[in-house]
């Protein structure tokens, strides 16, 4: 399902979502209120049960540009990620950027990714905040300090040195928050489908094949903190340092 004039240097968003009707709304609305809007959005159903595909299909009937919604049934968030990206490849895309589905990008997101891209062709990781609906300011405070902690310990972790043929330092990446040219992306073999989180996995792979690593902090998007609900401080930071959720599922809803 499409509307919309599309984009005229090939920019596809690509938003995964997976049981995400209570939140996908924000997500889609802060994308119509982008100050650029000449990008495709393709939002990859990860096999929901609720109304998530839905929304989006409705969303497509209003929305200022072209919007495709697709089905990924094989679970897994690097599935539905990859899935998408070659999708929007197979159709023309040249610029990919995504977020998720219980995200909010700031209104500035997509021109940020687009200049980044433009500046300097390669992988760029923006900035992620908390949600400020989700908890109070100590609880966003806690947030922060998880994703620097994060951050730290990637930088530090012996297994990220350069001496294992990386080209490039380690940088905190979110793939919420993320874009990448249609080039890069093929080059390195795409986002792996498995195992879940693929995130650092997908760095670590782009780190091997090139310099081109930049950070934009005008890139920002609102995350969601859920998981500091539904894994608690400890488990959330486990999330974050790669050390998987404990004894909690991997997706908290």
């Amino acid at each position: 399902m499409t509307a919309g004039p599309g984009s005229p240097d090939g920019l596809w968003v690509i938003v995964p979502a997976y049981q995400e009707e209570a939140r996908i709304g924000d997500t889609l609305t802060a994308l119509a209120r982008q100050h650029d809007r000449d990008f495709t959005l393709l939002v990859v159903d990860n096999g929901s049960t609720d109304r998530t595909a839905a929304l989006a299909r409705a969303f497509a009937a209003e929305a200022p540009f072209p919007v495709r919604v697709l089905v990924e049934s094989e679970k897994g968030v690097g599935c539905a990620v990859d899935t998408g990206f070659r999708y929007a490849l197979a159709h023309g895309a040249t610029l990919l950027a995504r977020t998720d589905a219980d995200c909010v990008p700031r209104p500035t997101w997509t021109a940020a990714a687009r200049i980044a891209l433009t500046a300097r062709p390669g992988l760029v990781c923006g900035r992620i905040l908390a949600r400020r609906d989700e908890h109070g300011p100590l609880g966003r405070a806690g947030f922060r300090a998880l994703v620097l902690t994060a951050a730290v310990f990637g930088r530090l972790r012996p297994a990220h040195h350069r001496r294992h043929g990386y080209l490039a330092p380690y940088r905190m990446h979110a793939g919420n928050n993320m874009a990448i040219t249609a080039e890069l992306y093929e080059a390195v073999g795409g986002m792996p489908r498995r195992p879940s989180p693929t995130d650092r996995a997908f760095l670590n792979r782009v780190r091997r094949h090139t310099t081109a690593i930049s950070r934009c902090r005008a890139m920002a998007v609102h995350n969601s903190t859920r998981r500091l609900t539904a894994f608690g401080v400890l488990g959330t930071a486990r999330w974050y340092l790669d050390r998987g959720s404990g004894r909690h599922g991997a997706n908290p809803r």
